[in-house]
């Protein structure tokens, strides 16, 4: 998925590298022996050893001068973060809150990218009539420092039967805008040129018409450029039924949420989902990461399938301005999965190996 504004940086590209905790640190080594071969510049990469076993190490989440470090480099690579389930030592939310929002709040990543396409030899649920309405390939351009997930909410009385929980969510016209214009650009240099617009306008009447209202008011300003608006119900039947009818989607930050993963689940599994938190504003590095978690039952067993880190990798060097070779990376994956023989499995350092081979 080509980038809005690719300007390469010059120089030596500096590269944070989070490998995180569980699978993460495995997928992420694969997905750098890739970007090895295939970036026409070499990294300067520094580690941060941030996640779950840090905290718990050091109650540590994410440091004002380790964050003040990261700022200063071109991009940023995440590998994932989470501890085991239930740990009562890991708090709920210290994770997402103090480190994945914190950096996408800070670096003011207001575009989450979730590129969607059903590779040619990768297992969906979908049934072969479905499928054959269309290609599935299309992304989802999903508001990133907005919506319910800023934490202006509380709660009071906790714990009596009269405890108040509340989540606010926040929309400006300032942040909304923003990430529909990047939509209609991105749409504008693909083939379909069509954006659709996700949200449930008829219920909630505030955010929904600001979003309907800005969404209308770009979209006059590109009239080569289809649009199409559906409420998030009617996007879930569409998503399982009709996929081939998106291209560009736009939408908040929890619809997008929901969507994204639905998405990764009909085009093979979250195994093979890259995205992007990008500033497209460049005014702070963005961050690529696999969609998955750190699968912690699995981790150190070579188990972990590579190819979502590997995109994510394809993301970055397309964002810093080396579209050429994130294409190379994307037709090596896609090469890969062609070729996979059904009920076999291969461990993750070979997966890097085979994709890193055919570039």
């Amino acid at each position: 998925m080509p980038d809005t504004q690719q300007t390469a940086p010059t120089g030596t590209p500096t590269l944070a590298v989070i490998p995180g905790d569980g699978i993460g640190p495995e997928v992420t080594a694969e997905a750098l022996k890739v970007l090895e071969v295939a970036s026409p510049v070499k990294f300067e990469s520094t580690r941060y050893d941030l996640g779950a076993e840090r905290y718990l190490a050091t109650g540590e989440v994410l440091p004002d001068s380790v964050l003040a470090e990261i700022r200063e480099h071109d991009a940023i690579l995440l590998g994932a973060v989470g501890g085991k389930p239930n740990d009562p030592d890991l708090p709920p939310g210290i994770l997402e809150r103090g480190l994945l929002l914190k950096l996408r709040f800070e670096l003011d990543h207001y575009v989450n990218l979730r590129p969607s396409r059903l590779f040619p030899g990768t297992a969906s649920p979908l049934a072969e009539p479905v499928l054959r309405k269309g290609e599935i390939d299309f992304v989802v351009v999903r508001e990133g420092t907005e919506g319910p997930y800023t934490g202006n909410g509380g709660a009071l009385r906790v714990g009596t039967p009269a405890e108040i929980a509340t989540e606010v969510s926040v929309n400006t016209a300032y942040g909304v805008e923003r990430v529909i214009r990047d939509a209609f650009a991105r749409a504008e240099k693909r083939p379909r040129k069509k954006v659709t617009l996700v949200h449930k306008t008829n219920v909630l009447v505030n955010a929904g018409s600001l979003w309907w209202r800005l969404f209308e008011q770009v979209a006059a300003e590109h009239p080569d450029v289809t649009t199409d608006y559906i409420h998030i119900d009617a996007a879930m039947i569409f998503m399982v039924t009709d996929p081939a009818r998106f291209d560009v989607v736009v939408t908040d930050n929890l619809f997008g949420d929901i969507i994204t993963d639905l998405a990764a689940a009909i085009t093979g599994g979250i195994g093979l989902a890259a995205s992007g938190n990008v500033n497209p504003d460049r005014t702070a590095p963005s961050m690529f990461e696999p969609v998955h978690g750190s699968a912690p039952d699995i981790a150190g067993q070579q188990k972990a399938d590579p190819t979502a880190a590997i995109l994510s990798g394809a993301l970055l060097l397309d964002h810093l301005g080396h579209p050429d070779a994130a294409a190379a990376i994307e037709a090596a994956v896609l090469a890969d999965l062609t070729e996979r023989e059904p009920g076999t499995s291969r461990r993750t350092s070979e997966v890097g190996d085979a994709i890193a081979a055919r570039l």
